[in-house]
């Protein structure tokens, strides 16, 4: 993977992460324009960067994420 292919994928990702849409079809959507085949590596990499995001939200957000209720998913 070129490293321009992989700072595609973050943008992507930053950008759709946070937004009410799928940000994995997007990093799919990118695979395919970038004429990319869905390969275990690709695979690998689009949920390594989406652990990415969850960690930088739990980082972010310890504190909320544990004492706002409404936050918490209830079953």
């Amino acid at each position: 993977m070129e490293l321009m292919h992989a700072l595609l994928y973050g943008v992507v990702e930053g950008i759709t992460e946070f937004l009410p849409i799928s940000s994995t079809g997007h990093l799919m959507l990118v695979t395919h324009f970038l004429g990319g085949d869905n390969t275990p590596f690709i695979k690998s990499f689009e949920i390594m960067i989406q652990l990415g995001a969850i960690i930088a939200i739990v980082c972010i957000y310890p504190r909320r994420l544990m004492t706002d209720t409404k936050t918490m998913v209830r079953i």
